[in-house]
Parts: C-alpha cells; structure tokens; sequence
C-alpha cells in the first residue's frame, strides 16, 4: 500500500468575494496567518505522504499561481481541467493518471480550502482511513462528529452497527438542511458532517465509477489511453468537454452500497463563508474581529478586513466589512451564505473585471 494524495484546487469561493476571484481564489489566499490555504493543506498532508505522490487538481487560470506557491511538488503533479465538469470527473481523472503509476495506490481526496485545528488527530484518521480502504476495497469518508444544527454543511447518516472504532457503513447522505432538519440530525445522533473528504484504493474507485457512471469511466480510459499514446492534451480537451457536470456525492457516493463514514473530530472547518472566518478568528473585547487598515468607533460583534484601503466604521453591529482595493463588501452576519449572489450577478451582467 503507497499514500497518495489528490488536493482539489478549482473552486472560485464565490462566498469569499470581494477576496476571492477567479484568478486569486479562496485557496490561494492567505485567511488564517501567513500562509495560504493550499499551501497549509499540502504542508499538512505532506507529513504522511511524499511529495513526489501528491496532486493538485485546478484549472488554466490558477495553474502557474499554485505551481508558484507550491514549488516543492513536481510541475508535472498540477493537472490542469481543461472545463469544470464537478468533483467526480475531477477525482476520475486524477484516479487514472496515478493508476497509469501505482495500481495499488491507496488515495487521500482533500479540498484545498479546509481548516484543521488537530493535525495529529487529522493525520492518525486519514491512516486509519487509508488502512481500512485498502482492507475492505472500500470507500470510505471523514464525517465529522456536529457540534450545532448547521445548515451550511451536507449530512452523513451512518449505520446502527460499529465495524471497527468509530468506522460505520453509510446509510443516507442529505443535503444541506434547513435549521428546524438540522437540529432533528443533531439530535438524534446517527448524522455527521460531510467533510468532502475522501480515501480509497484507486482501483476501488474506478471500479464503482466503471459501475455507476459508465459514460463518465469510457471518456476516463481514453484519457488514460491517451498518456500512453502521446496525445494526452488533445484527447483530454476533447474528451473532457463531453463529460456532464456532477458531483463524486451524487454520481457514486449516494449509489454505491460499498460506502464506509468514520466518525471524527479534529478541528475542522471548510471555512465556506466570512461568518465561519469571524467564528474561527481571534476577537477583540466587542466581538470584533479586525484586519488591516481602519478606525473604528462604537462597533460590535462585526468582521472588518481592509487590505490597504483606510476603512472607517462608527455605531454598526453583526456585520461583515470587506474592502478591497477595487470592491466593497457590507453584509449582515447572518446573510454571509448570501454572498455568492453578488457573483452570480456579476457574471449575469458580464461585469468581468470585478470576477
């Protein structure tokens, strides 16, 4: 059995604009102290797996920056997607390059934009994990213990019976819930957080997409062909174009009777919008949490960030100031999720430079 790693590295973070853009997105920024977020995932992951075995997946716009930020892996490890066709074309087409290497490798699937308070205990899950995958030829993902009825994460409902500590079959995935569901998962015990982790052997993985997205499996090996061939970058443009758009979830999570959660806790956080950087940052006596360049007077239990812009705040309270050098963001605390909206209005009226 030999580690290998996939880091998912496409996302926009629509939810982190004016921060987040489509050359600079939430992954490549520095949220949490002086590194960024996939940096801190690769120094991570890179305690139990060589570099030489980890892979970044992204796309044209983003590649030189990652490769930039992320000079200890080999060039050749950042795949470039030619289209964004979702997480399960994305995870297929890593899974039958590393096969193309190591048919016995066992893979790590991370998002690039997570934060771990816990990183022994992190690291002891995903070698457990990685054990028991290899085992069982399973699939298997983290679920993450609740702590309140959140409604910005999917659920993991698990089975009754324990398999190995804490290791559980799967017996539903939900959505995100609204706060009345959320609470009902909380209480009763059996939900879990879907953490977008993954670990399987990759010939485990492409086994369930061969039977459960077959047109998805046919395009993959003859990208996987085509590494052979030569003619790697002309098939995988053709090829990738006629993929549908679907995530690992629906496509083979939700359908495969081979799925396994273990239940852990290790600080985590998806980080998925500027009220989770408020709940994770340091704050002062009113509830503030402050970054940057700015003045303030009378303001309570608000997130202000100003990158280089002086930004002056008097008598507001629960909301999120976000001013960048070419944009302004005012929210209210409670309508952070929201902030994807502007994006979408923003690619609506074609108003680009603002992406």
């Amino acid at each position: 059995m030999e580690l290998y790693a996939v880091i998912m590295a496409g996302g926009v973070g629509s939810r982190f604009w004016p921060r987040s853009r489509e050359k600079m997105p939430k992954q490549l920024l520095k949220i949490f102290g002086e590194h960024t977020m996939i940096q801190d995932t690769v120094r991570r992951i890179s305690k139990i797996v060589k570099p030489e075995n980890i892979y970044i997946v992204t796309n044209k716009v983003q590649k030189t920056e990652i490769h930039n930020q992320l000079n200890q892996i080999p060039q050749n490890n950042i795949i470039v997607e030619p289209f964004g066709r979702n997480t399960a074309a994305c995870i297929g087409l890593a899974s039958v390059l590393i096969d193309n290497f190591n048919k016995d490798a066992v893979t790590l699937i991370l998002p690039a934009d997570h934060i771990i308070r816990d990183e022994d205990a992190f690291l002891d899950i995903m070698k457990k994990a990685a054990k028991f995958a290899y085992k069982k030829n399973g699939l298997v993902t983290i679920g993450i213990q609740p702590t309140r009825p959140e409604t910005g994460y999917g659920y993991i409902q698990r089975e009754d019976q324990e398999i190995e500590e804490n290791i559980f079959k799967v017996k539903t995935f939900a959505e995100k819930p609204n706060y009345q569901t959320a609470e009902k998962f909380l209480e009763s015990g059996d939900f879990v957080w879907n953490s977008g982790m993954f670990i399987w052997k990759v010939e485990s993985i492409l086994k369930e997409i061969g039977k459960h997205m077959p047109d998805l499996m046919d395009g993959l090996n003859k990208i996987q062909k085509s590494v052979v061939k030569g003619d790697y970058e002309k098939t995988l443009e053709t090829v990738y174009r006629m993929l549908r758009s679907i995530s690992i979830d629906y496509g083979i999570m939700e359908k495969s009777d081979n799925v396994f959660v273990i239940r852990s806790t290790f600080g985590w956080s998806d980080v998925g919008s500027w009220e989770e950087v408020y709940q994770l940052s340091h704050r002062d006596e009113f509830g503030n949490s402050l970054h940057g360049n700015f003045f303030i007077e009378g303001v309570h239990n608000s997130l202000i960030h100003s990158e280089s812009k002086f930004t002056a705040c008097i008598g507001i309270e629960n909301l999120i100031v976000i001013n960048t050098d070419d944009a302004l963001l005012v929210a209210n605390r409670n309508n952070s999720q929201d902030v994807k909206k502007v994006v979408d209005y923003l690619k609506k009226k074609k108003i680009n430079d603002f992406l």
